[in-house]
C-alpha cells in the first residue's frame, strides 16, 4: 500500500471552473457571516485556474449577482455587453436568412448578457475564493476517489507524479496526496471522470433519461480594428450539418478588437464518416462568417464537450459524502445554450447546503436534500421549463423541433404537456460506415481552415512524454477488430486534435494514440461505439493551456 501524505480539510472541491469557485466563494461568505472557522481546499488538474476553461461565452449575470452582488465594482472581468443579437438560417454553404427576433425562441435572447472569456472569469473568481481564504492547489489531478469503510467518499486522491509510460517510478517520484474531508464537490466539467464513477456506482441517474452530449469547437481571432463590433452576438442553425446533425455556430466580438468563432455539433449522429473538425473547417468558410474574418488572425483554438440532456437527463447530485454539481452532473440549460449561470448557481446551493450541514448532527439527511432544495430553486425551474428542448429537437428534427419548441417556451413558457426523451444514449447512435458516403471535406487553405495540428499547436497543449497514457483501452484488439471494420473507426474523425490514428502496421493496421494532443474534449470516452475508451487524468498541469479562452 503506497504511503500517502495525508491532509484534511472541512471540504474538498474537485476542480477550478464556475461551479467549483462558486462553491468555495459561497462556503466562506457563509462561513464569515456565521463567525464559523472553515477549511476549504480546491484541485484544478490545469497548470493554473482557467487553463483548461472553455466556452462560448454570452453568459447571464444572474448568479453572479447572487454571489457577488458587487461583481462591478471588485473588477469582474465582463465588459462587453450584448448590443447586437442575431440568429441566421444557413440553406447552404452560400446562402442565407435572417430570422426576425419573434421568430427565435425567447431563451435564445441575450438582452442584458454579456460576451465574455470563461476562463478569465475563473481567473478572477479564484482572486476571489483565495481572498476569502480557499486553499487553491493549480497543477493536481484528483486521480480517484477514497472511501471510508461504509462505503461513503470521505476525500480524493490526487495523481502521482513521475510514474513512466512503463508505471514503474522515475527519479523524483511523488505519490499523490490523499486530500480527505467531510464534504466533497465534484465540479470536473462535463463527463469527469470521477463524477462518472459517481453516477454508476451510486447510481444517481437511474430512471433518468442517458445524458446527451455535443462538442463545441472554438477558436480566437484578433480582427482589425475597423472590423472589431464588440458586443455583436450572431449565432447559426443549418448548415453545413444540415440533416447529418444537430448543433449550430456562433460568431461574437469582444472587446480589444477580437473575435470568437464556433460550432457545436451534437454527439448523436449517425453517419461515422462525419468530422466535428472538418465540418467547423467547412463553416468559417460561408460567406457570412468569413466576412468577419478578413484580414484577421486566428491566435488560439481549442474544444470541449457539452452536457446537453437537460432536465431529462440530470442525475441525483448528492451522493454519501458530497455532491456532484454544475456540468459534471449537466446543469446547463439547453433552451439557453447557456451552463455558467447555472453551474454558478448549483455551486451557491452546495455551498449552503453543506454549510448546513456542518452545522448540524443530521448532515447526511441535509446533504441528501439537495435535490429538492435544487428543483425548489430558481435553476430547478429553469431546467424544468426546459425539459423539451433537447429531445424534441432529437425525435423531430431541427425544423421540426425547432417549431415545437418555439411554441412551448414563447407561448406556453415551457408548460405543454407533451414529454419527449431521447433514451438512446449518442455513442449507441452510429450505424455502420457502409450505409453512409463519406463527405468530401475541401483541403485547408491556410487563412480561414486549417489542419488539426496547427490547430492543437494554438491550444498550447503539453503533456509529460514519459506517462503512462491517460485514454485507456478496455479491449485494445477491439479497435482493429470491430471498430475499423464496423465504423472505419470513428475516432479518427470524432477527434478535434488528432488523438486517434489508423497506421499500417507488419501485418494489420494498429491504432495509434497520440495522447500528447489531447486537449482534455472527452469526445472519445463519449462517443466511441464499443465504449472502449476511458479517460483518466494525465500528470498534474498536462493538457491545453488556453489564454483568453
Amino acid at each position: 500500500m503506497t504511503d500517502r501524505e495525508v491532509m484534511e480539510f472541512d471540504v474538498v472541491i474537485v476542480g477550478g471552473g464556475p461551479a467549483g469557485l462558486s462553491t468555495a466563494c459561497r462556503l466562506m461568505q457563509q462561513a464569515q457571516a456565521r463567525e464559523q472557522e472553515l477549511s476549504v481546499c480546491l484541485v484544478e488538474k490545469g497548470s493554473e485556474i482557467g487553463a483548461h476553461i472553455l466556452s462560448g461565452a454570452v453568459v447571464e449575470t444572474t448568479a453572479l449577482s447572487e454571489l457577488f452582488p458587487n461583481w462591478q465594482e471588485l473588477g469582474a472581468p465582463l465588459h462587453t455587453k450584448v448590443n447586437v443579437d442575431e440568429l441566421h438560417w444557413l440553406s447552404s454553404a452560400e446562402k442565407s436568412s435572417a430570422m426576425s427576433h419573434w421568430v427565435v425562441p425567447k431563451t435564445l435572447h441575450n438582452d442584458g448578457n454579456y460576451i465574455i472569456s470563461l476562463g478569465n472569469l475563473c481567473r478572477w473568481l479564484a482572486e476571489q475564493a483565495e481572498s476569502l481564504g480557499v486553499e487553491i492547489f493549480p497543477g493536481f489531478t484528483a486521480a480517484s476517489l477514497a472511501y471510508n469503510e461504509q462505503g461513503e467518499v470521505e476525500g480524493i486522491i490526487t495523481g502521482d507524479m513521475g510514474v513512466g509510460a512503463n508505471g514503474d517510478e522515475k527519479s523524483g517520484y511523488m505519490p499523490g496526496m490523499l486530500l480527505k474531508a467531510k464534504y466533497t464537490v465534484f465540479a470536473e466539467g462535463c463527463r469527469g471522470h470521477l463524477g462518472k464513477e459517481l453516477i454508476a456506482k451510486y447510481k444517481l441517474d437511474e430512471n433518468q433519461a442517458p445524458q446527451h452530449y455535443g462538442l463545441g469547437i472554438k477558436e480566437l481571432w484578433d480582427v482589425p480594428a475597423e472590423q472589431s463590433k464588440p458586443g455583436a452576438v450572431i449565432h447559426t442553425a443549418g448548415w453545413p450539418l444540415g440533416k447529418e446533425a444537430g448543433g449550430g455556430g456562433f460568431l461574437y466580438h469582444l472587446e480589444n478588437n477580437q473575435v470568437v468563432v464556433g460550432l457545436i455539433m451534437d454527439l448523436n449522429y449517425k453517419n461515422p464518416h462525419l468530422s466535428p473538425y472538418e465540418e467547423f473547417q467547412r463553416y468559417k468558410h460561408h460567406p457570412l462568417i468569413a466576412k468577419h474574418l478578413e484580414g484577421a488572425k486566428r491566435v488560439s483554438y481549442g474544444a470541449r464537450a457539452i452536457a446537453k440532456g437537460g432536465w431529462s437527463s440530470l442525475p441525483k447530485m448528492s451522493f454519501p459524502g458530497g455532491l456532484v454539481i454544475g456540468c459534471d452532473a449537466g446543469t446547463l440549460n439547453p433552451a439557453k445554450i447557456k451552463g455558467t449561470h447555472t453551474a454558478m448557481k448549483s455551486g451557491i446551493l452546495a455551498a449552503e447546503t453543506i454549510i448546513e450541514a456542518l452545522g448540524s448532527e443530521q448532515g447526511d439527511q441535509i446533504i441528501q436534500s439537495f435535490d429538492v432544495h435544487l428543483a425548489n430553486s430558481w435553476l430547478g425551474q429553469e431546467l424544468e421549463q426546459a425539459r423539451n428542448f433537447v429531445p424534441a429537437m432529437h425525435k423531430l428534427g431541427t425544423f421540426w423541433g425547432g417549431a415545437y419548441n418555439w411554441l412551448d417556451q414563447n407561448i406556453f413558457a415551457g408548460s405543454l404537456p407533451l414529454r419527449f426523451q431521447d433514451l438512446t444514449p449518442d455513442y449507441a447512435t452510429l450505424e455502420p460506415a457502409d450505409q453512409h458516403k463519406a463527405p468530401n471535406y475541401p483541403k485547408p487553405d491556410g487563412l480561414l481552415s486549417f489542419d488539426r495540428l496547427s490547430s492543437v499547436f494554438l491550444s498550447n497543449t503539453n503533456h509529460e512524454e514519459d506517462q503512462p497514457c491517460h485514454l485507456k483501452l478496455k479491449d485494445a484488439d477491439l479497435p482493429i477488430s470491430k471498430n475499423l471494420p464496423v465504423f472505419d473507426e470513428p475516432a479518427q474523425r470524432y477527434c478535434p486534435a488528432g488523438v486517434y490514428e489508423i497506421v499500417e502496421g507488419d501485418e494489420t493496421p494498429q491504432l495509434q494514440i497520440n495522447s500528447q494532443n489531447c486537449l482534455h474534449c472527452k469526445t472519445c470516452d463519449i462517443k466511441d461505439p464499443s465504449q472502449n475508451i476511458t479517460w483518466v487524468t494525465p500528470e498534474g498541469a498536462g493538457g491545453p493551456n488556453y489564454p483568453n479562452m
